[in-house]
Formats: structure tokens, sequence, C-alpha cells
């Protein structure tokens, strides 16, 4: 059972016309909307392996965790230090297997809760023959164990990640077109793919790549936060937009 606060009353908005269960492809961000880490592993992974591999104590205070990727949160972190790029870039790719090894070495010690509706949403996006994939900040080995330890590595066919995109948007982008190959010839000409995700970044990269979204307060923003940024779906959390929606996308009476 879910050990965090769910927001009440549930709050669901829909943009007229758009249909959330109709899209050909969902990209799911993981932390925050998949799921929510009780642990520290992945968080202290930065600093120890960069004082594993540099013998420097970097420190991620001040940093927007937030919708960043893991590559993201390094180059951040090093630019608040004062280091120079040239200090620490060569060392970057050292950096992140010493991450994907620590976050491994430890896969038991993961505590993992599923936000709330997250499988009965997948099961009925699959039901609909949807393509399911990811689009995480994560590293793709770490992403893969989290979704793999929650019990849900069997929704998912393929994913974006940052081991090589640093920008958000790119990672979606690279996310988007694995999906157009995966739906076919006729995938890029006319596939309907649609980001799910947890914070503003996460709709401001769908936005950059021309995809709809769908916005779940389940991770540090909230439904006001969210709907500011004016996201085709806003709901507190993606167990109440399928109420809200029954089995179908249709709402069963005006949006709140």
């Amino acid at each position: 059972m879910p050990d965090f606060p769910i927001p009440t009353p549930p709050r669901v908005q829909i943009q007229p016309g758009f249909v959330w269960d109709e899209q050909d492809a969902y990209l799911f961000d993981i932390d925050g909307t998949i799921l929510r880490s009780r642990d520290r592993i992945h968080f202290n992974s930065f600093a120890e392996c960069i004082h594993n591999v540099m013998g420097l104590e970097i420190s991620l205070s001040g940093v927007n965790l937030q919708g960043h990727t893991d590559t993201g949160i390094l180059r951040e972190a090093f630019t608040r230090s004062g280091l120079p790029t040239a200090a620490w870039e060569p060392q970057l790719e050292t950096i992140l297997e010493a991450m994907r090894n620590h976050v491994l070495s430890r896969r038991g010690e993961l505590d993992l809760r599923r936000m709330p509706g997250i499988e009965p949403v997948l099961a009925h996006l699959a039901a609909k023959g949807a393509l399911l994939g990811l689009a995480t900040g994560n590293l793709e080995l770490i992403g893969w164990l989290k979704v793999e330890v929650a019990g849900l590595r069997e929704w998912f066919r393929f994913g974006g990640f940052s081991d090589r995109h640093e920008i958000r948007s790119e990672m979606v982008g690279d996310a988007a077109r694995k999906a157009r190959e995966l739906l076919g010839p006729n995938g890029h000409q006319t596939s309907r793919i649609c980001v799910v995700g947890d914070t503003p970044r996460d709709i401001q990269a769908a936005r950059a790549n021309n995809l709809p979204v769908i916005a779940v307060a389940t991770g540090n923003n909230s439904f006001d936060e969210l709907a500011a940024c004016q996201p085709e779906v806003c709901t507190t959390t993606l167990e109440d937009l399928l109420a809200h929606t029954g089995a179908a996308g249709q709402p069963r009476e005006a949006a709140l």
C-alpha cells in the first residue's frame, strides 16, 4: 500500500476533444509518476560516485531534481561547485558507470512504492492496444531496474533515458522516435504519442516535441502548479483519472 499522502478531493481536468486513453503510444516518466523511492540509494549515488572517481565532495544542494536528468544533475552540481568543465567532463562516463554499478549492487535495498492507479492504468491502456514505453531522466540501467523491482517491467517495451540525452526534451524525442519505429511504417505520419509525467519539465519536454501530455500530481508539484502549464490532462492521481473517465477516455461529466 502507498504510504505517501494522496491529494483530496480528487481533481481531474481534461481539455475538450482530447481522449486520453485513445493514443497509440505513451511515454511514462518513472520517479513521481510510476513510483516513489523511499530509499536514497539513487540520490546518494551522485555524491558517492563523484567522490570515488574524482576524490571530490560535490553537493546536490540547490539543484532542482524534479524532472531533471541524471546527466543534467551532474552538470548542474559541478557548475554550482565552480569546477571547470574541462576538469570533470572527461570523467563523466566513468562517474555514470559507477552510479549504475552502485545502484545495481544495492538492488535488494531498493524500497519502491507504486503510485496510485499506475498498474490499472497500464492494464487499461494495454488492453486498448497502446504501446507503452518510458521517458525518464534516469540512466537506462537504473530506470529499468526500478521498474523491474516495482513489478511493472512487463508493461514496457522501450524507453528513452538520460545516458545520451542530458536535455529532457531530446530524451523524450528519442523515446518518441522509438515509439514511431515500433508502431510500424506509418508511425511517423499518423501516430499519436502522449507523455505522462509529474513535473513542469515533463510538460515542457512534451511541448518541445509537439506531443500531448498527461500531468499527474503525485510528485512534488501540486495539481494547480501543473494545471497552470496547460497540459491536455491534469489529474491528482492516475487512479482518479481512471475513476473519473470510467471505461472510456471521455469524462462521465464535465471536467472539474
